[in-house]
């Protein structure tokens, strides 16, 4: 029998289980759909969780796969998941986490009952239809990719099929098989035949032609499974370096299924975001990792595509897919990209919407090209407005360079999605005075989506550096227990971890920044929302503030001093630059005093020896 021949008669399809969200494609079923079919082998992706959705409701989906507070996916499929042994058929998660899940049903006594009807009704009755829509019949493997809470669900589904169908064979791979956790899972659950262990491009397909010609799987690099008592591992093999050798991602089956389930219309314009990979792992971690961060756990170091194949590959999923919407994966952009990629989107015109991550030192020349480049949507990791609790983070930034990055990403018309952090070792309550001081004269930009205390995550610097940050405790987060039966060891598996660390402050510190966060919110619900903007000529400066309501007004500045602010508009810069950019005849002390003025005024940021302006050029698209 012939290579080709053997891989025929290997047929796969890989699942994505609730509660991966519905509005966008699988990136990992895509990729390996394609990996698999470049190897010869017929591939399929099965798109369960948009059979849930279309059960459930699309709105109710997307509240309980947007619930990041607990476990509350994986609660809802535990029982099926693990049967008797699953640890709460009485439902106590819901008494335990009842404040929590008022925003399911408005009260915890209306969301305990809603939440049971899930789980004791639509949960297995989902898995039933799935069970007997599917011809499991006609496939030899079946994979799931399992990423944050699709592990239950996942299990639940492969304990079903391994009961009807034995010898198929179950591969479960992605995000929450990584390092020990993978191991752990493999020891512990029945119905994982098979783990990827890290990245698959290299591992899923060496283990499916493994399996074709009959070879121990165990041989395979990157896969672990059970012999006897033990899990055997082989070591990943190097991840690939060259990332244009890899497919695009295949999505065919995705639209084919939400088309035909009546979440997306059958024709004509898609605004669906396409989920693309230019980069993996992140340059500035693999210098200085992020103490909160526990992203890129085994695979730090920072690969990209050329920007000719990126380009190809948006050119080609726009056709193919009918979107112009593209949202980036990686972690953090590639900064060669600023001279190659984006350039050449805005000079050919090119009519894409692109979201993508990056470091927050980007300058408004940089910003401006990636507005014309096509970037809509930026998250940039800004996380504080102190630079101390900046440095604490480890994030290579000032303040007043985060800032400057709200400032100009609004003036181009790119949104930014971000949030502030605090709880981290050696900061002061003087750090988040001064910020929810700060904050009143920032309401005309764009406000964090929350602010909060960080959470411990497993590959983070405060999860793998004890001797750097002394814990006092650390235990899996509360609700693995409610979600996982005792055979499972949470220390291996878990990957958020309640904690007390030394050196921290209490909640109270946090209380006037949290309000002033709220109120900044606030006031961006208003039909017209705050806006500090500035008109400019020769020796004249007018800006207009509306930030505070009822004392709206106009400022107006002359000769020195408007030139002076408009020194400090661009980026973050001092005193003494101000005056030698300006050959100013007066000394770096009354510059300093005339920024102090201004700050007074809420119009520019002090930023130890940088000052910023605060006022937006009142002419958008400069």
């Amino acid at each position: 029998m012939s290579d080709a021949e053997r891989h025929a008669a290997w047929p796969t399809v890989i699942v994505s289980m609730p509660f991966m969200d519905v509005d966008r494609p699988s990136i990992q079923l895509g990729l390996l759909k394609a990996i698999g079919e470049v190897h010869g082998f017929p591939v399929r992706t099965l798109y369960a969780n948009l059979d849930l959705a279309a059960q459930i409701g699309a709105g109710y989906y997307h509240v309980l796969a947007e619930h990041r507070g607990r476990l509350l996916g994986d609660w809802l499929f535990s029982v099926e998941a693990f049967g008797d042994s699953a640890p709460d058929h009485d439902a106590q998660f819901t008494a335990e986490f009842a404040d929590e899940l008022t925003c399911l049903a408005g009260s915890p006594e209306a969301a305990r009952s809603q939440l049971l009807r899930t789980r004791d009704h639509d949960v297995p009755l989902f898995l039933d239809n799935l069970m007997s829509a599917f011809p499991w019949h006609e496939v030899r493997i079946v994979g799931f990719s399992s990423t944050f809470q699709q592990n239950t669900a996942s299990f639940a589904m492969a304990r079903r099929i391994k009961a009807r169908y034995p010898d198929i064979v179950t591969v479960f791979g992605g995000a929450n098989f990584d390092d020990e956790m993978g191991l752990e899972w493999v020891r512990s659950v029945e119905c994982i035949d098979l783990a990827v262990i890290g990245e698959g491009d290299r591992a899923f397909p060496g283990l499916l032609s493994a399996l074709a010609s009959g070879s121990d799987p165990a041989d395979v690099p990157g896969v672990a499974l059970r012999v006897g008592d033990r899990v055997v591992a082989t070591p990943p093999a190097p991840p690939p370096a060259n990332l244009d050798d890899l497919p695009a991602p295949d999505y065919d089956e995705y639209f084919e299924q939400a088309e035909g389930l009546g979440l997306l219309p059958r024709s004509g314009h898609r605004n669906v975001w396409i989920p693309f990979e230019s980069a993996r792992g992140c340059w500035w971690g693999a210098k200085h990792h992020c103490t909160f961060c526990g992203l890129n756990g085994t695979a730090m170091r920072f690969r990209a595509k050329s920007p000719q194949r990126v380009l190809d590959e948006f050119a080609r999923q726009a056709r193919r897919y009918r979107s112009f919407r593209f949202q980036a994966v990686d972690n953090i952009l590639d900064l060669s990209y600023l001279t190659t990629l984006f350039p050449t989107i805005a000079e050919n015109g090119m009519d894409y919407e692109i979201f993508y991550e990056a470091k927050a030192n980007l300058t408004r020349a940089q910003l401006g090209l990636l507005a014309r480049g096509g970037v809509t949507v930026l998250q940039p990791g800004l996380e504080s407005l102190s630079s101390n609790v900046l440095r604490l983070m480890d994030k290579g930034v000032r303040a007043a360079q985060n800032i400057n990055l709200l400032r100009w990403a609004q003036y181009y018309g790119i949104h930014v999605a971000w949030n502030i952090l605090w709880g981290f070792p050696g900061e002061t309550a003087r750090d988040y005075a001064e910020q929810a001081a700060v904050v009143p004269h920032l309401t005309h930009l764009r406000p964090p989506s929350n602010a909060d205390r960080i959470w411990l995550e497993r590959f983070s610097p405060l999860y793998s550096q004890p001797d750097r940050f002394r814990l006092r405790h650390r235990t899996p987060e509360s609700s693995y227990r409610y979600v996982y039966p005792e055979t499972v060891d949470l220390a291996r598996t878990a990957y958020f971890f309640e904690y007390e660390l030394d050196d921290v402050l209490p909640d109270s510190a946090y209380e006037g920044l949290r309000q002033a966060v709220a109120n900044w919110s606030q006031a961006w619900k208003a039909a017209d929302p705050p806006v500090l903007t500035y008109w400019s000529s020769p020796g004249f400066l007018q800006i207009y503030d509306s930030r505070h309501k009822g004392r709206e007004g106009t400022y107006t500045f002359h000769d020195t001093l408007a030139d002076i602010y408009l020194a400090c508009s661009e980026r973050p810069t001092t005193a003494s630059a101000v005056r030698d950019a300006l050959q100013l005849d007066m000394s770096v002390t009354a510059v300093h005093q005339a920024l102090e003025q201004f700050h007074e005024r809420g119009l520019v940021f002090l930023d130890d020896t940088l000052a910023l302006a605060l006022a937006l050029p009142a002419v958008a698209g400069r």
